[in-house]
């Protein structure tokens, strides 16, 4: 297939054929070849405008074309940087990810306290409510929208979401050894479980058209580690 085939095709990411469907800069098993300055901008620019659009509109809606048209790049371009759409989505996945998960990581590694917790909650209700998208988390539009059948894109948000999860345990195994919850808490439960708070309530929030779904969906969460340290302390006075 020619790349003017695929003119106004969506950015749909289905199951790649063999050898097919993978960013040509990201092949398993091989290292990324290095790009010159000029080259990398360029693959970054395609990358951050597709995450713009399907963060506003979803995958299915986004067309080569208005990527192409919104990263101001040629055909051609675009098509020496990514083989076919399912490897921009690919690529999407990647950069959402490392968005998220940095911004994660700086905002959770200075939490010391439920109160720090808290604001938190704050902060990522505040910054989902806001902006372009609102009440969507992009790496929730992604999940609704790509399909189960797409094992490789399914397999990265799930890597994405896995390392989500192992940054609420670190969190909360502090928590647990500074005495700010339960000693008997099940971190890796409870980690699950805040994130599942986030995407259940982010898309809840996302039908509703109101960030209230998804901001007492993470209250709960809160909520149930200072029942925990509670019942623990009763116990300390049995």
């Amino acid at each position: 297939m020619s790349p003017d085939d695929d003119r106004s095709s969506p950015v749909r990411a289905t199951t790649p054929a063999a050898g097919r469907g993978r960013d040509v800069h990201a092949v398993e098993g091989n290292p990324a070849p290095r790009l010159t300055k000029r080259g990398a901008a360029t693959r970054a620019r395609i990358v951050h405008a597709a995450a713009d659009l399907i963060r506003t509109q979803g995958v299915g809606r986004t067309t080569l074309d208005e990527v192409i048209a919104l990263s101001e790049v040629s055909k051609s371009q675009f098509y020496r940087h990514f083989e076919d759409r399912s490897a921009l989505v690919l690529g999407v996945i990647d950069h959402i990810g490392r968005e998220t998960l940095e911004m994660e990581r700086e905002q959770l590694s200075r939490v010391h306290t439920i109160s720090g917790l808290r604001q938190w909650r704050d902060s990522i209700v505040a910054s989902t409510s806001a902006g372009p998208g609102r009440h969507a988390c992009a790496l929730g539009t992604l999940v609704a929208d790509i399909s189960p059948e797409d094992v490789v894109a399914c397999r990265k948000l799930d890597e994405v979401f896995a390392m989500w999860r192992a940054l609420f345990e670190t969190l909360l195994t502090r928590l647990r050894d500074h005495g700010a919850i339960s000693s008997e808490a099940d971190v890796t439960q409870i980690a699950g479980g805040f994130i599942v708070a986030v995407q259940g309530g982010c898309l809840l929030a996302r039908a509703a058209g109101d960030i209230e779904p998804m901001a007492s969906a993470i209250d709960l969460s809160i909520d149930h580690l200072q029942l925990l340290a509670h019942v623990d302390g009763m116990k300390g006075l049995a």
